[in-house]
């Protein structure tokens, strides 16, 4: 890199430092943001707030940073991607190139601490159970609404078969649709029967 090259790579280096400090501080205690130059990777680190990686200035970057040094005008930035510290910490992190005339020489990342986060959510996940498809649930006001929900969900019926009727009626009756006023008339109009013939079937299916 020519000499009016490295004074323009300071200068940028110059005008980025102050982000260091300042996004550390917005972040937080488990963040880490850290200012690489790309030009020297053996000691990369210039400036760095925070102690996630416990790295210091003069650091050397990681072998993500020579990834992307090696891709050259190729490199793209990567954002928002989990990594993990030899120790067992879980990190969400964001390395943000910065470039001049077009070249790659340096780069700002973020490293955020979020293993306490992601053990709450285990632990979380762990008490609400497996997540699994839940089955829906009317909530309602209007009672006619539930039962016609709880109809609608024991599926079709073939309404010419006694047998298929009365299996209709028991499932309903076993998750005590019949214990809601009017819901008789509902499930009769859905059977397509009177209520005489319903409570008629209720009755042999009750007595079975």
């Amino acid at each position: 890199m020519s000499d009016t090259m490295d004074r323009a790579a300071d200068d940028l280096f110059d005008s980025v430092r102050p982000l260091v400090d300042g996004l550390a501080a917005t972040f937080g205690p488990t963040a880490e943001i850290v200012l690489h130059d790309y030009r020297t990777p053996e000691a990369s680190v210039v400036a760095i707030s925070g102690s996630v990686t416990e790295r210091h200035v003069g650091g050397a970057m990681s072998e993500i940073g020579l990834g992307l040094l090696a891709a050259g005008a190729e490199a793209e930035d990567r954002l928002n991607y989990l990594t993990r510290t030899p120790d067992g910490r879980l990190l969400r992190s964001s390395t943000m190139l910065l470039r001049l005339r077009g070249k790659v020489i340096g780069a700002l990342c973020v490293n955020l601490d979020v293993t306490a986060l992601r053990q709450a959510a285990d632990t979380l996940a762990g008490l609400a159970g497996p997540l699994e498809p839940a089955p829906v649930t009317v909530f309602s006001d209007d009672v006619d609404q539930v039962v016609d929900a709880v109809i609608a969900e024991e599926g079709g019926c073939d309404r010419t078969d006694r047998a298929d009727r009365r299996r209709i009626i028991a499932a309903l009756d076993r998750r005590g649709v019949f214990a809601v006023q009017r819901s008789a008339a509902r499930v009769a109009e859905y059977l397509g029967v009177s209520r005489a013939t319903l409570y008629n079937d209720l009755t042999k299916v009750r007595a079975r």
